[in-house]
């Protein structure tokens, strides 16, 4: 046992007294007197603690458990993979690659304090270490329990501490302002110790540096954990003196290249990975390491040293998602300390790549070369944002500019910049075309040691508060309350906002906040004179206004370059016709390209991918403000030297070019445009054709680059058509040239623009641009929709109405509409918001594309399973280009049947005959039908990578009797989490049934669940039974509950009754038909009782985004598994993901964060409505999904604490054995249980026509289903005996026996038509067995919160009693903000009790302090909750009743209504409730709010996002895109300067003043109720002065609200008499 210091936070521990805090010491005294050891052990089994602490009182062991409690497995390998100094001996640029970035991850907790007077102090050291442990739950930690991912400050030089130890080492006291402090991990080994030294030593000698001595770093290795000690470094300060240079930034410019060659002399050494400087620097020090937050100062033994005073200090806790956290990538960086994730840091780290040869400055003295690389694809995002920022810094810039120009806002249609400060909206447009931006969630903390500051990126999307106090210091933290703090001296308090930026200029003493900031930095230069004498912009061209080529030209070409009818009729006729992309239902079933028998074009090898936990999502339907496809052409120029000639270039609204526009960049004469056609010679036979085209036309571009030509136009274009010219595929043809020019350091003198017939469809342009494109013109696209327009058929079906009219440029506008907001959403699945950071960021997988093609033309992208060969690609390009010229090719397009099911098509996996098939052996419960079933998937062509496999075994069979029972296999079954709504009531409570009578699991989907489902049923006669009287099939004791709840991105009808009656809650953070996006249950399919479940309104279309709105990263997902822990203690929490590259990453995660379920996705799963592109081009197979995420997951350490569960497309026993032996121990059925319980594959589930019932809400439709719960019971026991039949064969005895075992199986001999160079070694490949059996793993308890505020409440007795006897108390109690989701556990014994109306107690609590995130989350009614104080994110989640009051302090330094007090995304997803806040709210307000009431006095951007009902009060300033995605429900906001208009989202909601006198009512009422609740002073002056108030009040309406009494003026005449009021 480790015996550890305790007191993390000592001033805390007298919890009555804030006095200054006692000295940390291993024994803390608490306040009567005991005192308290704590013991960590270093193996918890997955209980996560050991300890139990109800003796001990409330102050203090509350503390450590909450803080220890957090400590999370994760194995950390001992990993010596090369860290920053990654041995590249050559310097020629080389592509990042996608693997090494998807193992590097993270998100954090950090923030800084500074003194404005530039005063050190010991008090902001301490200060700074205090909130890091309160930010412990922001963290990870190690599988020991005590190795942190990582923890670390920075600071000013701590001069008096070193001098002291100077002055005792006899050496002379320090200058100041020539010497320089050198923070170095040094490799352990004592020889290699005295090398690196000698490197370093000699570095310094050259450089003219005196190295005046060595200081071993004080540390405390006994409380580091056993993971971080076995990786940890020898940690040395080297202090070294600067001659020549004499002001700073020439000594720390000497400083950053004297790091880079000794970095660069390093990497070709043997110790090169163990040697990396924190800092070097003359202004600041990083001290930081493996280490959990509170043990940091527990380490560095310098840090408690009262010698040790700093005017500032930035700290920084990390939670890596990655594999193994090493002590490097602890933050903060040199320069920054960043939470969040960059989404683009492939493109990124290409660019900057392509960069290195043009970038010059003065500054260095033509010593460029000696300082690059600037990026290291093998370190963190962070760390490669760190190098970028300090490369511009250390050029000159300053740390803010260097921000603005790195991560810039969403300037673009901002209201309050465009008008009041144009000179910055100039300034983000002239960088806009040299540096892309580094997207992604980010609240990135900076300092040179003169200045230090923070700034979010344009989404907002990390929180970010700050306060200013009476003497003079600056706190800025993700979390209030890390500090305790004397509210009286507070002046004043507020939060970043997207793309805002705080700055402290130590110096000067000054703060500026956001716009100041911006307008010092964009007045340096005239930027806007540059811009308008040479950024030119593209004017857009008509549409053709008729055909180029006869209709059987068309054809030809169209055939030629692969297009199929479905292409031209199912999508591009759509698009046409209606400017949208087409939607289609269950699922992609068809063979992945590379397996098919049918030729593909090369894109279909491609999936997208798509953000997952650990960053979000973007909703581009409604927060489209912050996106755009705007894009640069020309030469980019050296972004170190600022000039006129920098913006000479020529900018596109989006990358889609029609012809004309074509043309007139071809006559651009400064861009001196180059034409290179793509075609390959095949006349001399096919094979090595495309390879030597492809290197010629490399060459090509590299010639015209360097004859200056900055545009290179790859065409496919040519009058005539030859049989042995055929087109290279031109993504191919794109990806090579953009990859050649980056490695020949040329690619920012040129842009790239596709001309060609090969590009049709959102993926294609996606494809494209993601490898380098910047443009493409699809010309034949563009002449399909003419063509399609003139035909005979089009003009008569316009003509008689069948059709809306569109002209020919309609057509084709419409086309290129659809088209961009098809990227839009492509872009949004990845969380981007910018297309010019998508461009070349690579964002894609490959499958089935070998390694000679991805070296060439994708270098960097992922491709596991290898492929074609160049040769072999000729040849299915071929294959269509032949299809031009044969004599017998028939007149008219080939339907190959990728999308929709036809006989001669593609096959597809849920065909008619499988379903026939299946129907046949259920109903008749036949085993002969069902071995016919079995026959017919045993035959069918391969279908699924988990085809190519057979099993093989080590043992003899055994007689089937041995192996484990049939019942006890179905245990595992689940089946998918299908929405009551988007399938009938009789389908789903029918599934529901049939799960239960097997004990296995069903899905309750989204959208709640009806309560008369719980019980079991006792009144059933011959099948049928009254309360579910539309089932037949019934037995007594049946019950329809779904064992799973589901909580998904659109929390509909998600109440704390639903939470409290599940066995298990799912989060489902994205779907295999369409991970990434969010769906819509259309208006139509929602029936009065589906609105009466998802608390909405029938008829109202119900949007469900993508899961962004909570889950912003990592550790927010670990706060929404905490919240459901909370609420149901007794459920275990499922977190469901869809397999794509790197979910072995975000699995250690999630696993971190204390899921006790994974369920991993395959792409072809899915059944509702989807967009085609979605259902083809996204998310990956199953098996690799599995594979990787229960080898990583095996790697850490974390494979015991949860259970793996996957699904898609599953249709047999084979499909469960092989999951089992790939890792899984349960399996999801999702299509397949469908067409069990009566299904016929009909294909039209988005129309709600299904002929069976199944997927459709119409009644007399409903009234066919033909399925009983007994079919699906017939259909699992015999896929079980299926399972035991095979166990049997292979000789074992229990499925626990094959899980996991890879070596079980083998590749089968079978011949793929395209290829056979498919390597299938990754899911073959073995890492080792769990310690646990597979029963063991799924037995284990519910994984724990740990000691929580709500459990000392709950165990208080005249609390318990007035739960349990309705009675009416009153309390009072401390809050701190480690104490999460305090009153969720409360709320939900009340409600399993009561239901969620049912009690008629009050529990009257107050709490005073400041609230961790989720305070007072799922009320109930009964439950009065007041805060004073102040409280963090997710305040008021999910409530659906009570009434929730938050106020500051008494007599407080700063105005409580000019003050942030809660934080982002408060009451979401509320069902009911009164909430009144004194005081401003962050970003998405009330974000679905279904029927809560709210006041506040002023919101972030976002307010009354997606809200369904209720009512929002406003008394105060809104940021953007108010009301975006807001159906119903009324908002009321005080617009007092008229700047509200151009803030409404104006798509849905109507904006009036409040004329009808019961709008008028509703508003008073609940004004009045707030200032009796909270005394508002706000609140009064309104009410004092009504007359003048009440016109200045804006009234939001969406249409399903237009009628009612609140919104109508003439209501009343009408039915006064009825008017009753929702409010008071």
């Amino acid at each position: 046992m480790a015996l550890q210091s305790v007191s993390p936070i000592p001033h805390l521990l007298h919890s009555s007294s804030f006095s200054s805090s006692p000295k940390p010491s291993i024994l803390a005294s608490s306040s009567n007197g005991r005192y308290f050891i704590d013991f960590v052990g270093l193996h918890c089994k997955s209980k996560r603690t050991g300890r139990k602490s109800s003796a001990t009182p409330r102050t203090f062991s509350h503390f450590v458990s909450s803080l220890k409690v957090k400590a999370v497995l994760d194995l950390a390998r001992n990993n010596s993979a090369s860290e920053e100094s990654d041995s590249r001996s050559d310097l020629r640029p080389k592509v990042a690659n996608l693997d090494d970035i998807l193992s590097e991850r993270g998100a954090c907790g950090v923030g800084f304090i500074a003194n404005l007077e530039n005063k050190g102090s010991h008090g902001i050291i301490k200060d700074a270490l205090t909130a890091l442990g309160c930010m412990e739950h922001r963290g990870g930690c190690g599988a020991d329990n005590d190795s942190g991912d990582g923890s670390g400050v920075m600071t000013s030089i701590p001069w008096d501490l070193f001098n002291s130890w100077a002055n005792e080492q006899g050496i002379a006291s320090f200058d100041k302002l020539h010497t320089a402090v050198g923070m170095i991990f040094l490799p352990k080994d004592d020889d290699l110790l005295k090398e690196a030294k000698r490197v370093i030593v000699n570095t310094f000698r050259q450089e003219g540096l005196e190295v005046l001595g060595w200081r071993p770093v004080p540390v405390n290795a006994s409380i580091v954990g056993y993971y971080a000690r076995e990786t940890m470094p020898n940690i040395q300060q080297v202090f070294v003196k600067a001659v020549k240079e004499e002001t700073v930034e020439d000594i720390e410019r000497e400083l950053y290249i004297c790091r880079k060659l000794i970095e660069r002399a390093a990497s070709s050494e043997t110790w090169g990975s163990e040697l990396y400087f924190c800092s070097l620097s003359s202004q600041t020090i990083v001290y930081k390491g493996m280490l959990r937050s509170e043990a940091l100062g527990l380490f560095y033994s310098d840090l408690q040293s009262d010698l040790y005073k700093s005017p500032f200090a930035i700290y920084h806790r990390r939670y890596s998602t990655n594999t193994s956290p090493r002590w490097p990538l602890a933050q903060p960086m040199r320069f920054l300390g960043h939470n969040g994730e960059i989404n683009t840091i492939q493109g990124n780290l290409n660019w900057m790549q392509s960069r290195e040869s043009s970038l010059k400055s003065s500054v260095w003295c033509g010593r460029e070369n000696e300082i690059r690389p600037f990026g290291n694809p093998k370190a963190s995002d962070s760390a490669n944002l760190d190098s970028a920022a300090e490369l511009l810094i250390r050029s000159g810039r300053t740390a803010e500019e260097a921000l603005m120009i790195l991560v810039p806002e969403a300037y673009k249609n901002h209201p309050t910049l465009m008008i009041k400060y144009p000179e910055v909206a100039d300034f983000y447009d002239y960088y806009k075309g040299q540096m892309e931006a580094w997207d992604g969630p980010a609240l990135l903390l900076f300092s040179d040691g003169k200045t230090v500051g923070a700034c979010l990126d344009r989404n907002g999307l990390r929180p970010a508060r700050y306060w200013r106090t009476s003497d003079n210091v600056v706190y800025v933290a993700s979390e209030v309350g890390v500090l305790p703090m004397d509210e009286s001296k507070v002046t004043m308090k507020g939060r970043l906002g997207p793309g805002m930026m705080i700055a402290v200029d130590l110096t000067s003493g000054q703060v500026y906040e956001n716009t100041e900031v911006k307008k010092r930095v964009a007045l340096s230069n005239p930027f806007g004179k540059w811009i308008k004498e040479n950024l030119r912009t593209l004017k857009p061209v008509n549409f053709l206004s008729g055909t180029v080529m006869d209709n059987d030209a068309v054809l030809r070409h169209q055939q030629a370059f692969g297009y199929s009818s479905e292409d031209v009729q199912l999508v591009i006729e759509t698009m046409a016709s209606q400017g949208k992309e087409p939607t289609f239902c269950m699922g992609d079933d068809i063979p992945l390209a590379i397996l098919s028998q049918k030729p593909h074009m090369l894109y279909d090898y491609f999936k997208q991918r798509f953000a997952q936990v650990t960053n979000p999502a973007i909703d581009p339907l409604r927060e489209g403000l912050v996106m755009s496809l705007e894009i640069n052409i020309g030469k980019r120029r050296n972004i170190l030297e600022v000039g006129p000639e920098n913006a000479s270039q020529v900018i596109l609204s989006s990358p889609v070019l029609n012809e004309g526009e074509l043309e007139s960049l071809l006559n651009d004469p400064s861009l001196k445009p180059q034409i290179l056609p793509t075609f390959f010679d095949i006349r001399k036979g096919v094979d090595g054709s495309l390879e030597k085209t492809l290197n010629k036309l490399c060459e090509a571009a590299d010639e015209a680059v360097r004859n200056g030509s900055q545009l290179l136009v790859l065409s496919d274009r040519s009058d005539v058509l030859e049989p042995t010219r055929p087109a290279v595929p031109i993504l191919m043809a794109v990806g090579a040239v953009h990859q050649h020019l980056i490695q020949n350091g040329l690619r920012m003198s040129a842009s790239i623009v596709a001309d060609t017939a090969q590009c049709f469809s959102t993926h294609q342009f996606a494809c494209l641009v993601g490898f380098g494109a910047s443009a493409i013109c699809p010309y034949l696209a563009l002449e399909t929709c003419r063509q399609w327009r003139l035909s005979n058929k089009t003009v008569n079906l316009m003509r008689n109405g069948k059709m809306p009219t569109v002209t020919i440029e309609q057509a084709q506008k419409n086309f290129c509409k659809a088209v961009k907001s098809g990227l839009l959403k492509i872009l949004s699945k990845m969380g981007i918001s910018l297309l010019s950071s998508y461009c070349g960021a690579q964002i894609f997988e490959i499958y089935g594309l070998g390694k000679e093609i991805v070296d060439l033309s994708f270098c960097g992208s992922v491709s596991k399973i290898g492929g074609l060969t160049f040769d072999e690609l000729a040849r299915e390009t071929l294959s269509f280009w032949v299809k031009a010229f044969s004599e017998d090719t028939a007149k008219r397009l080939e339907n190959f049947g990728f999308i929709q099911f036809r006989p001669g098509g593609e096959y597809h996996g849920n065909n008619p005959e499988m379903s026939k098939l299946l129907h046949k052996a259920v109903r008749q419960k036949s085993e002969s039908a069902f071995s016919v079933y079995q026959q017919h998937l045993a035959n069918r062509p391969v279908n699924v990578l988990r085809d190519l496999l057979e099993f093989k075994s080590d043992r003899a069979p055994i007689p089937v009797g041995k192996v484990e029972p049939a019942v006890s296999i179905v245990l595992r079954f689940c089946t998918g989490g299908m929405s009551l709504g988007a399938i009938s009531r009789e389908t789903h409570e029918a599934i529901a049934i049939a799960m239960n009578r097997l004990a296995g699991k069903s899905n309750s989907g989204e959208g709640g669940e009806d309560p008369i489902r719980w019980k079991p049923l006792t009144d059933v006669v011959d099948g049928y039974s009254p309360t579910l009287p539309h089932l037949k099939g019934l037995q007594n004791g049946d019950t329809a509950t779904s064992a799973i709840k589901q909580v998904a991105s659109g929390r509909f009808g998600v109440t704390p009754m639903f939470l409290a009656n599940a066995d298990q809650l799912e989060i489902k953070i994205a779907q295999g038909a369409k991970p990434g996006e969010g769906g819509q249950l259309p208006g139509k399919k929602v029936s009065a009782y589906i609105a009466r479940l998802r608390n909405s309104k029938p008829g109202v279309p119900l949007i469900s985004p993508p899961p962004h709105h909570d889950i912003y990263s990592i550790e927010d997902l670990a706060q929404l598994i905490f919240d459901l822990h909370q609420v149901n203690p007794k459920a275990k929490v499922s977190v469901k993901l869809v397999a794509e590259a790197g979910i072995g990453t975000v699995a250690s995660g999630v696993a971190k964060g204390n899921a006790d379920v994974i369920q991993i996705s395959g792409h072809d799963g899915g059944t509702g409505a989807s967009p085609i592109s979605s259902i083809k081009h996204a998310g990956g197979p199953w098996e690799l999904g599995l594979t990787e995420t229960h080898q990583t997951l095996i790697e850490n350490g974390l494979r015991e604490r949860v259970i793996l569960r996957v699904d898609g497309g599953f249709k047999s026993g084979v499909d469960v054995l092989t999951a089992a032996a790939m890792g899984a121990d349960e399996y999801g059925f999702g299509s397949v249980a469908m067409i069990a319980t009566g299904c016929v594959m009909a294909r039209i589930c988005h129309t709600n026509n299904c002929p069976v019932g199944v997927a459709s809400q119409r009644e007399e439709l409903r009234a066919r289903f033909p399925g009983v719960p007994g079919d699906l019971v017939n259909f699992f026991l015999y896929v079980a005996e299926e399972v035991r039949g095979m166990l049997a064969q292979l000789g074992y005895e229990k499925l626990d026996d094959i899980i996991g075992r890879t070596d079980l199986l083998r590749p089968r001999d079978i011949s793929l038509m395209k290829t056979q160079h498919l390597d299938l070694s990754y899911i073959l490949s073995n890492v080792g067995l769990p310690k646990w059996s597979s029963t063991e793993i799924r037995n284990q308890d519910v994984h724990t919160n740990g000691p929580v505020l709500d459990d000392m409440l709950l165990a208080d007795p005249e609390i318990l009693d007035a739960i349990d006897n309705e009675k009416v108390i009153h309390k009072n109690v401390k809050i701190y903000n480690v104490d999460r989701a305090a009153c969720g556990r409360i709320a939900g014994v009340i409600a399993k009790k009561y239901g969620d109306t049912g009690f008629a107690g009050q529990l009257n609590i107050t709490f005073v302090g400041s609230a961790g995130q989720s305070f007072a989350c799922f009320l109930t009614p009964g439950m009065n909750i007041r805060l004073i104080g102040e409280s963090n994110d997710y305040v008021g989640k999910g409530i659906a009743g009570g009434e929730l009051v938050v106020v500051p302090v008494d007599n407080t330094g700063f105005c409580p209504e000019d003050a942030t007090i809660v934080g982002n995304t408060c009451l979401y997803g509320a069902t009911g409730g009164q909430v009144f806040v004194r005081g401003k709210a962050g970003e998405r307000f009330a974000v679905r709010n279904s029927l809560a009431e709210a006041v506040v006095e002023g919101t972030g951007d976002h307010c009354c996002e997606y809200m369904t009902g209720g009512c929002v009060v406003v008394l105060g300033k809104v940021g953007r895109n108010v009301a975006a995605g807001m159906t119903g429900g009324l908002a009321y906001i005080l617009d007092e300067d008229n700047t509200l208009l151009p803030k409404v989202n104006k798509e849905i909601v109507k904006i009036q003043r409040v004329t009808a006198t019961v709008g008028q009512m509703q508003l008073k009422n609940l004004i009045e109720a707030h200032v009796e609740k909270t005394g508002s002073s706000k609140g009064s002056a309104i009410l004092k002065e009504w007359d003048t108030y009440l016109p200045l009040f804006w009234q939001l309406v969406p249409p399903s609200e237009e009628d009612t009494p609140e919104a109508c003026a003439d209501y009343e005449k009408t039915g006064a008499g009825q008017v009753t009021l929702q409010s008071a």
